[in-house]
């Protein structure tokens, strides 16, 4: 039965997952050397953001259709229903509206991903929507290097198996750097769709410290903003060589500002378990005003506990394609 493509893919799907989730920038794999380690120096944080528009795609009405609804289409001349799904790195897919009956879906739909180093791929893949399982299109694939070189513009070949298929889809994109003078009233970039950001919030958990009995405490750190966004560290466990009422947490939660977003207070939460222990509550505005809108502190949260950990914000500024040159890190 793992023979089976549905199957097949599903497995995979979940193997590449996790790897994605360790390994695909943003993603980096944390082995502490020094338990000294400062993890706000640590920390790499994102360069920009890239808005990324789905054209148009053409060439590829052969490669649409399966074998079954070739057999069909030649009856009824009836067209693929084609969709596209972006990738960046290891951010979260985005997938296009779907385009029925043509054979020259156009989408002009547009995404923000967050970059982290110029060299990530982008992959552009088409679908045919199918009843029974969609059928594959093919696949473009590019860089973020690799396209601002091109002045924000390709037309990227679709393979299938590692074959061209003759098809092609267009993209564009534009990159935004972000800064700290950027982001002040985050509301003055463009929007073009629901998933377009004016801003970056990044939010590190470095460490904490709780009281109680050692063989009693499960700490870990929640983080809410709004309604929309929660994150919550793991949970650390005693064992021999921890310290177990002053825990190590080195986690980073990445959070998007839009410009429709609200000014809630950042909400850093102290959990036993999944009893709350303690909990402080940091103004949007204390950030923002704070010196490169960066506030880092060890906060307290009731009862002579305490959270360290450092909120920062980020706006889109402007970006000048001679400054492709990663930054030292």
């Amino acid at each position: 039965m793992a023979d089976f493509s549905a199957i097949d893919g599903a497995v995979r799907g979940v193997i590449l997952s996790i790897i994605n989730s360790m390994f695909t920038l943003p993603n980096r794999f944390l082995l502490t050397l020094d338990a000294k380690n400062d993890y706000f120096k640590t920390y790499l944080p994102p360069m920009g953001v890239m808005r990324i528009t789905v054209e148009k795609a053409w060439d590829f009405a052969e490669e649409a259709q399966g074998k079954a609804k070739k057999i069909f289409a030649k009856l009824t001349r009836a067209a693929p229903d084609c969709y596209a799904k972006v990738e960046l790195g290891a951010e979260p897919l985005w997938q296009t509206a779907t385009k029925d009956n043509t054979v020259h879906p156009s989408w002009n739909e547009t995404h923000d991903f967050v970059v982290s180093d110029f060299h990530q791929c982008i992959k552009v893949h088409i679908f045919d929507k199918d009843v029974n399982g969609d059928d594959e299109v093919g696949l473009g694939v590019t860089t973020v290097d690799e396209i601002l070189r091109n002045g924000g513009r390709q037309e990227l070949a679709l393979e299938m198996s590692g074959e061209q298929t003759g098809g092609k889809v267009s993209i564009a994109a534009e990159y935004f750097k972000l800064e700290a003078d950027g982001g002040k009233s985050f509301s003055s970039s463009s929007h073009k769709g629901d998933g377009c950001i004016s801003g970056i919030a990044s939010v590190l958990v470095a460490s904490a410290s709780i009281k109680g009995q050692r063989e009693q405490l499960k700490p870990s750190v929640k983080v809410t903003w709004g309604q929309e966004h929660t994150f919550r560290t793991a949970i650390q466990a005693d064992a021999p060589g921890t310290d177990i009422n002053n825990p190590s947490f080195n986690t980073n939660f990445r959070i998007p500002i839009t410009s429709k977003a609200g000014s809630e207070s950042f909400r850093i939460t102290l959990l036993n378990g999944e009893q709350e222990v303690g909990t402080v509550d940091v103004p949007f505005a204390d950030v923002q005003n704070a010196p490169d809108m960066k506030l880092q502190d060890t906060f307290d949260v009731g009862g002579g506990q305490q959270v360290r950990a450092s909120i920062a914000m980020k706006g889109l500024g402007a970006f000048n394609a001679q400054e492709m040159t990663l930054p030292r890190r």
